[in-house]
């Protein structure tokens, strides 16, 4: 059996959800395909019978053939030139995902991130953007839809904070919170909308926080903006669930970002021992929870807050 022909047999027993048993120990005599399948599954590759046939590079191919989850979609992902968003698109882009993604200004990060993604094999651009102006927003989102020819996915990320306590907020510290963390979710979902409701369908992914869900002292600018995001997640999840667009909402807690680490060391690690798995989260771990909601692994959730916090919020 030839190699293009034993990896559609392996897509074909994917997409059945048929299982494979892996216990059966194989031999020459078993054949080359019957070999090649049951060591795929395993994982196990170190035997001469599958080396010979099928070198390493051939079976990497075949193995990312059939694993990726967003083979062949597009998705625009704000405020991913660094951090939180940067670490989405990167992930999405190892699942195959075309990326488009955006941040305030066209600099050097925005050209390493976009040559980054580009050099996991996919079509990769980045936009300046001022996500909290909705005509600036819809302009882009045109652009992008024209450029690489359809909205998949879309990842609300882009957001500052201007942290102090409520006697001391400024009206312009409460506005610039707002307008960037609650005002562009909406700005990116209305502007996109429009091609998934043609598409009749999309996933929306938007990263709220721990503290929009339980409020913290010192940071009513960011929590309400952060609160607002899940009460427009769980809306926009009802209007368009019809069409087959999903809407759901990731809360981070305490992650590990350039962010984070302008906090003293010894404000960090009382964060880090109130966290029942007494550690940070990492990007990644962010961005695993929004492949998910982005792929056909979450086909029938949407409206859902996801806590990524390692138990901090329960």
């Amino acid at each position: 059996m030839s190699l293009i022909a034993d990896a559609f047999y392996l897509y074909f027993l994917k997409w059945l959800h048929l299982p494979l048993q892996t216990s059966v120990r194989y031999t020459p005599k078993d054949g080359i395909s019957k070999a090649m399948r049951l060591a795929f599954k395993k994982g196990d590759f170190r035997f001469p019978i599958f080396y010979y046939f099928y070198p390493r590079f051939k079976i990497q191919k075949i193995k990312s053939f059939i694993m990726k989850l967003l083979e062949g979609k597009t998705a625009i992902v704000t405020g991913a030139s660094r951090g939180i968003g940067k670490a989405i698109a990167i992930k999405f882009a190892e699942e195959g995902c075309n990326i488009a993604f955006t941040d305030l200004f066209e600099d050097e990060n925005m050209k390493a991130t976009e040559a980054e993604i580009a050099a996991l094999g996919v079509k990769a651009k980045g936009y300046a953007s001022n996500a909290a102006d909705y005509a600036d927003t819809e302009k882009v989102v045109g652009e992008i839809a024209n450029e690489f020819g359809q909205i998949d996915v879309l990842v609300n990320n882009a957001g500052i904070t201007k942290d102090t306590l409520l006697m001391r907020m400024t009206e312009d510290q409460w506005d610039a919170v707002i307008n960037v963390n609650l005002k562009s979710v909406f700005n990116f979902t209305k502007a996109a909308q429009k091609t998934m409701l043609k598409q009749r369908s999309g996933s929306i992914v938007n990263l709220s926080s721990v503290v929009g869900v339980s409020g913290n002292a010192g940071q009513s600018n960011y929590s309400a903006s952060k609160a607002g995001i899940i009460g427009f997640t769980k809306s926009i999840a009802k209007e368009l669930g019809s069409r087959g667009v999903r809407s759901n909402a990731i809360a981070p807690g305490f992650i590990i970002t350039e962010m984070t680490a302008k906090i003293p060391e010894d404000a960090r690690k009382a964060w880090e021992a109130n966290i029942p798995m007494k550690r940070g989260g990492t990007p990644d771990e962010v961005a695993k929870t929004a492949l998910f909601l982005a792929s056909d692994l979450s086909s029938y959730v949407s409206g859902q807050v996801i806590n990524v916090c390692g138990a901090m919020n329960t």
